[in-house]
């Protein structure tokens, strides 16, 4: 059956067939005749795009009609914009990619991996709230732990309340796990700092309100191959999702999925470093290790398939110079390739300082978070700044970006009031390295004019 286009609100054509709205230009619509008609327009009309690639078929649209009513699927098939999924989300509060993980689920159809995809078990009310931190240790005999050991609250007094409130309260919390969980193993020969915690201290990442962390970085393997697969052990064990690194190349470039508030999230990581040396080792199709990314096109690949099953990425890379607050032109370079592979979010780690917010074409990009709570020897760090980057989801599907400056001072990290003048020099000090990003005083993230 065709279907006749005609056209809503108060918009008319004149002899040139243009379309003049006399209010706001409003989109196309089709004649839908009735239910049979709207299958048939849907599977006939559809492009990949409005489908996100998935197989659609007779069976899928009558789930969405007796879960939605079948004035929904009318609806979605009246819409004439067959380029953007968007009225999926618009008609039934879920996005094409979480419409299609339902209907696998509830037939246990067999082309779809659930693997690493985790649905939140929450009400999303408003903005989904995506927090990220900088470098996380709990490694035996560095500072930072025996302070924690000597807490009565243990790892709950490392972190001013307010900061405590703001991680447990985010939707997603996601850190880079900075060591490996193991009392195996030796540490590896030549390398100046290694870092391993007993695996029972894993439990402090939910008391933390942690729900992810990032594996790919220069000291999961600090303790050899049996130590990287004790620290993935543990976090399996715990049921602590975690991405970068892997039993072998399959498993360390799988993304995490997280489904909350009707979309599709991946998180992507991979680590740049080592550079010139190779004390970690690479994952291969038969070892274990991380997911590199120095040469970026099995990572780039990962962004790709990402893209193409969620309905936004987030780019977790450990790149950069240690100690420089100036990112390097190497970063530059890899961030257009994770960006054009897809990338709507990149945030970085490794320098163990802050490095600026840039955009790329519209893509927010945290070049490091730095350390967040972390030290290295048996001696107090000296004070440093530190912070939270925050990706906000709107219900419109736009992307916030915030920035929340914190502070580590004698093994406690603090949320910064914004009247404070530490607050005000971090956010100054990061928008005076910045060419394309501006902070604002609330923490709000937005491209300079």
């Amino acid at each position: 059956m065709i279907s006749a286009i005609i056209f809503s609100g108060c918009g008319k054509v004149d002899t040139s067939g243009e379309t003049h709205n006399l209010q706001e230009n409003k989109p196309q619509k089709l004649y839908i005749a009735d239910l049979a008609d709207a299958w048939d327009t849907i599977l006939n009309n559809s492009t990949k795009a409005f489908i996100g690639g998935h197989p659609i078929d007779e069976t899928f649209l009558s789930m969405i009609g007796a879960k939605y009513g079948d004035n929904v699927i009318e609806e979605i098939a009246s819409y004439a914009n067959y380029d953007t999924p968007d009225i999926w989300y618009e008609m039934t509060g879920k996005s094409i990619h979480v419409l299609w993980y339902d209907y696998c689920q509830n037939t246990g159809i067999q082309q779809y991996s659930f693997d690493n995809t985790f649905v939140l078990d929450k009400e999303i009310n408003g903005d989904l709230v995506m927090d990220f931190t900088g470098d996380l240790s709990f490694a035996d005999g560095v500072a930072t732990t025996v302070y924690m050991d000597h807490q009565v609250n243990g790892i709950t007094d490392c972190f001013s309340k307010k900061l405590l409130e703001e991680m447990q309260s985010a939707d997603i919390l996601m850190v880079n796990n900075e060591f490996s969980y193991t009392n195996r193993g030796t540490a590896l020969e030549g390398k100046a700092y290694t870092f391993r915690g007993d695996p029972s201290r894993v439990e402090l990442l939910d008391t933390l309100g942690v729900d992810v962390v990032s594996v790919a970085n220069n000291h999961v393997f600090d303790y050899g191959e049996v130590g990287l697969l004790d620290t993935l052990d543990t976090l399996r064990a715990a049921g602590m999702p975690f991405t970068g690194a892997g039993v072998n190349l399959e498993e360390a470039q799988k993304p995490v999925y997280f489904i909350a508030g009707g979309k599709k999230i991946a998180i992507c990581a991979g680590t740049q470093i080592e550079r010139t040396l190779n004390f970690t080792q690479e994952a291969t199709g038969i070892s274990p290790g991380v997911l590199k990314c120095l040469h970026p096109e099995i990572f780039c690949e990962e962004i790709r398939q990402a893209k193409a099953n969620s309905d936004y990425v987030i780019v977790i890379p450990h790149w950069g110079t240690e100690g420089n607050a100036n990112y390097g032109e190497d970063q530059v370079v890899l961030a257009k390739k994770f960006v054009e592979a897809g990338a709507d979010v990149i945030i970085g780690g490794h320098t163990h300082c802050l490095q600026a917010v840039e955009y790329m074409d519209d893509v927010p990009i945290f070049y490091s978070l730095g350390n967040y709570w972390f030290s290295i020897t048996g001696t107090m760090p000296d004070d440093y700044d530190t912070g939270i980057a925050q990706i906000r989801i709107k219900e419109d599907g736009s992307i916030d970006s915030y920035f929340y400056p914190c502070r580590f001072s004698s093994g406690v990290t603090s949320l910064l009031n914004s009247e404070d003048s530490a607050y005000s020099n971090i956010i100054d000090s990061l928008n005076s390295l910045s060419e394309s990003a501006q902070i604002d005083k609330m923490g709000h993230i937005t491209k300079k004019q």
